[in-house]
């Protein structure tokens, strides 16, 4: 599924300029960011980001990664399935895009990024790897590579790693890079210098972080986070709500729909404000209903920031873990705990096996 942004009428197409930092990110969008910042930026600049595609896969958004495309600058951003963070940052039209490293500049339609430019730019490094099947050499520096396009006539300048860096062909040529990926240089050395870009790691988070904060739920009785250590039960207070999570990021009553019997004669929405209110934590992906008359818990929404979804980028997602009270705590204490549990990976399918 793709979903785009369009150009505003009027605004005119330019090469823009990005920060390059291998293993680090490309001008604002940093890798292990969320995909929520990665739309702020966005936001933030509707006339330099004005054409932006997001896709996904329909029918298993959890499978593939989640990706932000920006054709008219020749860069997308691949973003980890389940915890939503960046992981890939691909440049897949070098010569639509401008980049800056240090002092200097590399790509565009002004500055080509040749080999013999990459390698001048960068330093001496490893002999990279050709893929004989797609024709391509690809270069790897830490935290990034370059993919350069080999003439079939010129291959066996690349065989066996026995090319001579920088590499220039016979004629006095050199290749144009053709893909310049951006990755978490602890990739490297997990699975190797050269290995698929497909299994490129989000960068851990730093110590502490509330992303992706595990939410264990007891159904029932109360919401208890992993990182933080906060206990919010059932029937407590805005006042106890407050004091262990803090002021929420927003407040809103509940809309009700009124019967629809009377649709047909009068098209008119028919919603009322109800005494009923929630608070909206949308950096956890979590919104609290509180009963009107006893200002007392009584529910709680648990996010996914699912593709598709109309509340899609509006809420984090929430990583929680449900258990049914008759599991009493004997699941918390098996390593398997997840198996008897809802997790925003769990399929309708298991959930109705669970009986939770």
């Amino acid at each position: 599924m793709q979903r785009s942004r369009r150009r505003c009428e009027g605004t005119a197409m330019g090469c823009i300029v990005l920060d390059l930092r291998p293993g680090l990110g490309l001008g604002p969008f940093s890798l292990g960011m969320p995909i929520c910042e990665a739309f702020a930026h966005i936001e933030q600049q509707p006339n330099v980001y004005d054409v932006v595609h997001v896709k996904y896969y329909d029918e298993e958004p959890l499978k593939l990664d989640m990706v932000i495309s920006f054709p008219d600058h020749g860069f997308h951003l691949r973003f980890d399935p389940w915890s939503q963070r960046l992981r890939l940052i691909e440049i897949f039209d070098v010569k639509r895009l401008q980049m800056r490293y240090a002092t200097a500049l590399i790509g565009g339609p002004s500055t080509l990024a040749t080999f013999v430019a990459v390698y001048a730019l960068f330093g001496p490094t490893y002999p990279g790897i050709y893929d004989k099947e797609r024709g391509v050499y690809t270069l790897f520096y830490p935290g990034l590579s370059f993919a350069f396009p080999i003439p079939s006539q010129y291959a066996e300048c690349c065989r066996n790693r026995e090319a001579e860096l920088p590499l220039e062909f016979p004629d006095g040529t050199t290749p144009v890079s053709c893909r310049v990926s951006v990755y978490d240089s602890s990739t490297d050395s997990k699975v190797g210098v050269g290995t698929s870009l497909a299994k490129a790691c989000v960068p851990p988070l730093p110590a502490g972080s509330l992303y992706m904060e595990e939410v264990q739920v007891k159904l029932g009785e109360e919401l208890w986070f992993t990182v933080g250590g906060q206990h919010i039960p059932f029937g407590a207070s805005p006042q106890d709500v407050w004091t262990e999570l803090g002021r929420p990021c927003g407040i809103h009553q509940k809309q009700v729909d009124q019967m629809v019997i009377h649709s047909a004669s009068d098209p008119r929405p028919r919603t009322t404000l109800c005494g009923d209110y929630f608070y909206n934590y949308f950096t956890r992906g979590l919104d609290i209903l509180f009963d009107g008359q006893s200002h007392k818990i009584k529910k709680f929404v648990l996010h996914t920031n699912y593709p598709g979804h109309a509340d899609f980028n509006s809420y984090m997602k929430c990583n929680f873990l449900i258990y049914s009270s008759d599991f009493g705590g004997s699941c918390h204490q098996d390593v398997n705990a997840s198996k008897c549990a809802i997790t925003p990976s769990t399929k309708w399918e298991q959930v109705k096996f669970l009986g939770i």
